[in-house]
């Protein structure tokens, strides 16, 4: 390697660091657990590929049945990281979802998309839509994998996301809406939208009190979206978004952190639904004191 090639050109407080040559070192987030069955919260989990050219893959979790032939409401769950780091394969992730699955007692899909830098946004909403459009085949019983065909309900189908995963969630319900997807029913049961990833130009609430870090979120939202007109993306902005009453489920919650400077956006998205002409239900959860996606490493 060449130092023109090894010379660092980002770095963004040692979550990842980039260089000049295009290799990225995601330095402490490449972690990796294996697929296995979770003695203690009695839940399988498998990894499949959904499309081998473009890297798309996911981890599915299937709690101990009674009942081989037993129908669970089914959770299409996509990971955060600021669509950059994590995968569903990570510890965090992984037990968080084995908890998700043994206490809710559903059939989940953890979604694996392709990551910026090297894949620039919209790639990974492209490949979450892949992703839906691959689960949605199982409908008539007939798809790849037989966990999904066996056990899941498409008559409960729920999508959740936290973080960059939330921003993601959100979208895969608008697509839903506008487009259809072929096996789910028009409308989703509900979306979970956990300390989701929504910005903007103009400052709300705390945001104003911290310019820094509103710096930084404009920043890294241009790293990891280059073709963006900037923070009023409807990408990242759903106050700018004209179909976003069009948002294809019954039921939303938001559940946002106290300490979380993306908190207020969490309680404006709820404003702008009921704004928008959707007819559905939208709540918002707040936990008092906590930080960002703090859930994922404090899970008593």
């Amino acid at each position: 390697m060449t130092s023109s090639s090894s010379e660092l050109i980002q770095d963004f407080a040692r979550l990842r660091q980039i260089y000049k040559d295009g290799h990225v070192d995601r330095l402490n987030w490449c972690e990796y657990v294996p697929p296995s069955f979770d003695p203690t919260a009695n839940v399988y989990s498998k990894d499949i590929v959904i499309s081998k050219d473009e890297e798309i893959s996911a981890r599915i979790y299937l709690p101990k049945l009674n009942d081989p032939n037993q129908k669970l409401p089914l959770l299409v769950y996509f990971h955060g990281g600021g669509f950059v780091l994590e995968t569903p394969f990570s510890p965090p992730y992984h037990k968080f979802l084995n908890t998700i699955v043994s206490q809710a007692q559903v059939i989940a899909v953890s979604v694996h998309y392709r990551r910026a830098p090297e894949h620039p946004l919209p790639i990974a909403f492209e490949d979450s839509w892949t992703a839906l459009k691959w689960v949605a085949s199982h409908f008539s019983g007939n798809g790849p994998d037989e966990w999904l065909n066996r056990h899941a309900d498409y008559d409960n189908v729920f999508f959740s996301g936290d973080s960059a995963g939330g921003t993601i969630a959100h979208h895969m319900g608008l697509r839903v809406g506008t487009e259809g997807l072929q096996g789910v029913k028009l409308e989703v049961e509900g979306i979970v939208l956990v300390h989701c990833f929504f910005w903007g130009v103009e400052r709300i609430g705390s945001e104003a009190e911290k310019p820094e870090v509103a710096a930084f979120m404009g920043k890294w939202w241009r790293f990891v979206c280059p073709s963006t007109p900037g923070s009023d993306d409807p990408l990242c902005n759903p106050a700018k978004d004209p179909n976003l009453g069009k948002l294809s489920c019954k039921r939303v919650l938001v559940c946002v952190a106290g300490n979380d400077l993306l908190k207020d956006r969490g309680w404006y998205y709820k404003e702008l639904l009921e704004k928008s002409g959707w007819e559905g239900v939208v709540e918002v959860m707040e936990a008092k004191g906590e930080g960002h996606v703090f859930h994922l490493f404090n899970t008593k």
